[in-house]
């Protein structure tokens, strides 16, 4: 664990102190508990912590919680934490994820375009970039093993009832906010699913005791 707190963006920081942990529900809580003991048991025994969020087209649930979670592991200040994102196929990131974290403070970068475009997404001035882009969840760039699967959607928990390679395979479902693409609510819903995503990782690595 970090002595100094590392310095996040500042409209991160903002955004982060409107999060209001106390609005998650009981059960919702008992749906994180294996994320939160997963993590504590890898930082009481000073193992790195791998963590992949997988949905099916890795395009919108599964970036804005592989982003929100290494966010968070910082915020709170826990070392050796690294976040993933895979699908059960390959798409590309869906531009209004990247206009959401945009807004909430992430500064983001394509340096690759392409139908599958790559991006650099920076939390903190000194910080790595995490490097965001749609792919198949055993792809290279992510873990082959020790991690913890993170199935985002029902599709892809249907999908893969087995993550070769992972410790544990813990579903954490979030509405797919696609459903308002195209829309007068599409921007107010893909705000509304990284806020839950971020309120619900702040609350898992809250609980951390390092």
């Amino acid at each position: 664990m970090n002595t100094t707190k590392p310095a996040l963006f500042s409209r991160i920081e903002e955004v982060i102190q409107t999060i209001e942990p106390r609005t998650i529900s009981a059960d919702r809580q008992v749906v994180l508990q294996p994320l939160i003991d997963f993590i504590q048991g890898k930082v009481l025994t000073n193992q790195e912590l791998r963590i992949n969020f997988i949905c099916t087209h890795n395009s919108r649930r599964s970036h804005l919680s592989q982003v929100w979670a290494q966010t968070m592991a910082r915020y709170f200040q826990i070392d050796n934490v690294f976040c993933y994102s895979g699908g059960t196929e390959a798409t590309a990131i869906f531009p209004t994820v990247i206009d959401t974290l945009e807004k909430a403070g992430f500064q983001i970068q394509m340096i690759s375009k392409n139908q599958n475009p790559v991006y650099s997404i920076k939390f903190s001035a000194n910080e790595h970039p995490i490097i965001g882009f749609s792919k198949k969840l055993d792809h290279d760039f992510n873990p082959k093993s020790g991690f913890a699967a993170i199935m985002t959607c029902d599709s892809a928990n249907e999908a893969c009832p087995i993550v070769f390679g992972a410790d544990i395979r813990i579903p954490i479902m979030y509405e797919d906010p696609k459903v308002a693409d195209n829309t007068p609510q599409q921007e107010e819903k893909y705000q509304e699913r990284s806020m839950q995503i971020a309120t619900e990782l702040f609350y898992v690595f809250s609980k951390i005791n390092a």
